[in-house]
């Protein structure tokens, strides 16, 4: 399960910016992931209420997730596309298969809130 990796990670990013900050507690934090992330997010909160309940800094706090579809241009007609739930990478307008991946990929910390010292 690569997703407590990824919270782990998440946790120490925003460790670190906390403590620059004088953040003495985290409320909330929001990610974003894009589908191709294979990022579960089920399993990504699962892992952030676990962890969180053993560190002070992160205790109550809420993780909120932001899915982003895949999304793609077409290098025929240039029209883009949202990539339908069997990943088919097959433009919608022209069946072009000569496309380039514009989003999706994504995952990353948006921002967190919390209160100071």
């Amino acid at each position: 399960m690569h997703e407590v990796t990824l919270i782990e990670g998440v946790m120490n990013t925003v460790r670190a910016s906390a403590l620059e900050h004088d953040i003495v507690r985290i409320t909330r934090v929001k990610l974003v992931i894009g589908k191709l992330s294979m990022a579960l997010p089920d399993s990504l909160q699962f892992a952030f209420q676990v962890l969180g309940e053993q560190d002070d800094l992160f205790r109550g706090a809420q993780l909120e997730i932001e899915e982003q579809e895949i999304q793609c241009r077409c290098s025929d007609c240039q029209q883009e596309f949202v990539v339908d739930k069997d990943y088919r990478f097959v433009c919608n307008f022209c069946n072009g298969v000569n496309v380039e991946i514009i989003r999706g990929r994504e995952l990353y910390i948006d921002h967190y809130e919390g209160d100071k010292n």
